[in-house]
């Protein structure tokens, strides 16, 4: 019982919260599975309620998503993640820099995670500094975006981070980034799940279905409890939202515990 107490409320505060920063949830819920199953079937379980709540979501605000962005910015960011998912498997036998130990738990600092992170923080800075929040990239370097941050999304499995980094100096009102940005991530969801599907299949009579319906359910309510806070905040707000989150999120990939 308590599994589902804490699951559920995760589920439900980390939709809420990341249904403006459109990345996160997978990184929130993931150690929280972990805590009570197997790794290989939590991830399994956080891929599931990710994609799920992402088309929930989508029936929310979908409608406003821009469809030549998602052309523009998503397919390249797609086929991006794969060259980058090839290359990290050439690369995965790269050394940390540093690694520490907290709590029992060894972190390790790479040279990936360090340069991601300093992306990340360049980016949040044109969220948070006034002066740096009025620019905005021109609609002529979508597909660059999508490159870059497909790129390193598939080397690094952050892609949600650097999707938001770009989207949101793409100039777009806060539905159409939010819609957007759930469009692109259910393309990258269901490429991620076709990879996990003979894994899922196997793992299939481990999985513990009513917490997972539960969780999924936590989810769609923090989705809805996101959405209507959206209409009540200004694109400003959301900058500086996503300003945060991004900033909070370099520094903990930096140290090595994302």
């Amino acid at each position: 019982m308590l599994e589902y107490i804490i699951i559920c409320l995760f589920a439900l505060l980390a939709s809420g919260l990341t249904f403006f920063s459109g990345f996160g949830l997978g990184t929130i819920l993931l150690p929280v599975f972990a805590l009570f199953f197997p790794l290989d079937i939590s991830i399994a379980l956080v891929a599931i309620v990710h994609f799920l709540n992402n088309i929930f979501k989508l029936s929310l605000i979908g409608r406003k998503a821009d469809k030549k962005v998602i052309l523009k910015f998503g397919i390249p960011a797609i086929l991006a993640a794969f060259a980058g998912a090839y290359l990290l498997t050439l690369l995965s036998e790269t050394e940390a820099l540093i690694s520490y130990s907290l709590a029992g738990t060894t972190f390790y600092i790479t040279p990936l995670k360090l340069i991601i992170a300093f992306l990340l923080f360049v980016f949040a800075l044109f969220d948070i500094v006034p002066r740096l929040m009025k620019l905005n990239f021109d609609p002529k370097y979508l597909p660059l975006g999508g490159l870059l941050s497909g790129f390193f999304g598939g080397l690094s499995g952050h892609q949600g981070a650097l999707r938001t980094a770009f989207l949101i100096r793409a100039g777009l009102t806060k539905e159409v980034f939010i819609g957007t940005g759930i469009a692109i991530s259910i393309l990258i969801d269901i490429s991620r799940l076709t990879v996990y599907s003979a894994e899922i299949l196997e793992i299939k009579s481990e999985i513990d279905y009513p917490l997972l319906i539960a969780a999924t359910l936590s989810a769609f309510a923090g989705a809805v409890i996101g959405n209507s806070i959206l209409k009540k905040i200004t694109i400003e707000i959301l900058h500086r939202v996503v300003g945060i989150m991004l900033l909070l999120f370099s520094v903990l990939l930096a140290l090595g515990i994302v």
